[in-house]
């Protein structure tokens, strides 16, 4: 053997061990891209192949960005992606959280020039971006002044540059844009980009609730419109941040805010419901409560995602505290319910779902629940009701994972909602903060930053209760955590460490046979 292939073995040595090796057991694959809310068009939030989760230390902490997150982070290739309320949107380096670059669209509206709401001092991006990688674009829409007046622009940048490569008005006709807040996800169906929109918190003024799907390279938007009735108003698309959700077929379904109608004698105005639309916008079918006429009158709408399971049902909830079973074939319009289940939650449950098999996991305010859903005879039970978290749930690495208002991150064990982990990641924006997973990490919205955290699909995990531990800490009994390490990269995987030592023998090796070979030279 020549030094020079022993040295090449020893190299060879170091890169497979610490670049190709392997990742544990056969397995879903990890999760490399979070590209639309809660990862999926199907709203499930569930991240794939990911086992353990370490909130020991910090992966990174972003620098401060220049306005407040209500959106989720995305994450395609090797950046993450987020939007702030000044209408800057922003590229992350998803090794270090530095910005890779960032682009500020306009001039996001005063929040005292609007006729009520809670985002302050601006409004700007509020719903979750998506993210296309075939097209390499990321849409968002932005809320800005045009001409002195608020307007809502759906723009699409070049997700390695920023550069701005689609800028256009997509307020509804004759609608009062200081009266509309885009608050759902954006996603994407069959070359379009979908949202929703409601009204500003606290419901002045005079809106309609509206789906909008508009071609990724421009054009003309397809609506569909809640409460357009001769006196009738509100009926938001809002779903507490969620995104539409798109079936198999590419139909779109969401969840209906309160409408201006309280009277059931009068014509049901498509308020309080749970619709299912053609790629189109045209409406194909939709439930509704028997109650939906009082619920309108106190505020007690629908206003998840819809979750739709893999056997054909339906599970949605809302401020009324009742989680409703539906079948996705047959909704059944008012009343139309399989079964329900009354007080589920002891607060509003608002916003993103996650769903693994038949088991909904619902964001409660007060704290996750979790549901299990029967199809013969159809019924609903609850699981457990955790008090620690709220925000709306995704799963990974066998934890449900949930962001408090306390600036916590929780991780329950998903077969009782007890806390396994929790870690301080400060204070929040808003009511519905939720984690997303990719490029090895999860990614957690603070009030105007993004933290990390290591996620690994390795194979140094433990099982409990057939549910998979992360190797975070416990979480302390006076609700308190361990302190993260400054900002910085994981420390080295166990892989990582064998192929340094295995690389270092054989180097070693070489340069020993190389000294013997000269030692009998010179004899």
């Amino acid at each position: 053997m020549s030094v020079a292939a022993a040295l090449f073995l020893g190299i060879s040595a170091v890169l497979v061990c610490t670049v190709g090796a392997p990742n544990g057991s056969a397995g879903p694959a990890l999760t490399a891209s979070w590209t639309v809310y809660h990862g999926a068009t199907d709203g499930s939030g569930v991240a794939a192949g990911i086992t353990s989760v370490d909130l020991s230390r910090r992966a990174w902490t972003s620098p401060a960005l220049d306005g407040q997150l209500y959106g989720q982070p995305l994450v395609s290739g090797d950046h993450v992606f987020v939007a702030t309320e000044n209408d800057t949107v922003y590229a992350l380096n998803a090794f270090d959280g530095a910005v890779a670059w960032s682009t500020h669209l306009g001039t996001p509206v005063p929040s005292s020039s609007l006729p009520c709401g809670d985002i302050s001092p601006t409004v700007g991006i509020t719903g979750t971006p998506v993210i296309d990688e075939t097209r390499g674009e990321i849409f968002v829409v932005d809320d800005e002044l045009v001409g002195g007046r608020p307007a809502h622009e759906l723009s699409g940048l070049d997700s390695g540059s920023g550069k701005v490569e689609l800028h256009q008005d997509v307020d509804p006709g004759g609608a009062t844009p200081s009266a509309l807040l885009q608050r759902t996800g954006l996603t994407l169906d069959a070359g379009r980009v979908v949202f929703g929109y409601g009204g500003n918190y606290g419901d002045c003024s005079t809106y309609r609730g509206w789906v909008m799907s508009v071609p990724e390279a421009g054009g003309t938007p397809a609506t569909f419109g809640v409460d357009t009735g001769p006196g009738e108003s509100q009926g938001a698309v809002w779903m507490g941040g969620a995104a539409p959700v798109i079936d198999g077929a590419g139909n779109i379904w969401v969840s209906v805010g309160n409408g201006s109608v309280t009277s059931s004698s009068h014509a049901y105005d498509d308020s309080d419901s749970v619709l299912e639309l053609s790629p189109a916008l045209t409406l194909l079918q939709y439930f509704a409560p028997s109650s939906w006429a009082a619920d309108n009158g106190r505020d007690l709408d629908l206003s998840t995602g819809p979750a739709l399971l893999g056997d054909g049902q339906v599970v949605a909830a809302g401020k009324s505290r009742i989680a409703y079973l539906l079948d996705a074939h047959t909704l059944g319009g008012i009343g139309g319910q399989q079964a329900r289940l009354a007080g589920a939650c002891s607060d509003d449950i608002d916003g993103g779902v996650a769903v693994e098999g038949t088991a909904v996991y619902l964001p409660c305010l007060a704290g996750p629940v979790a549901v299990q859903a029967s199809a013969t005879p159809p019924g609903l039970r609850l699981l457990w009701h955790s008090s620690a978290g709220g925000g709306p749930p995704v799963v990974a690495g066998g934890r449900v994972w949930t962001i408090g208002q306390d600036g916590e991150v929780y991780g329950l064990d998903p077969a009782t909602g007890n806390v396994v982990v929790q870690a301080s990641v400060g204070a929040v924006s808003n009511h519905f903060p939720t984690p997303s997973f990719g490029a090895g990490l999860m990614l957690v919205p603070t009030s105007a930053s993004v933290v990390a955290f290591a996620a690994s699909g390795g194979d140094t995990t433990t099982t409990t209760g057939g549910a998979t531990s992360t190797t975070a800490h416990p979480p302390t009994t006076t609700g308190t955590t361990a302190t993260p390490a400054s900002t910085g990269s994981p420390g080295l995987s166990g892989w990582a460490i064998a192929g340094i030592v295995i690389g270092g023998l054989a180097v070693a090796g070489a340069l020993a046979w190389l000294l013997s070979r000269r030692r009998r030279r010179a004899t």
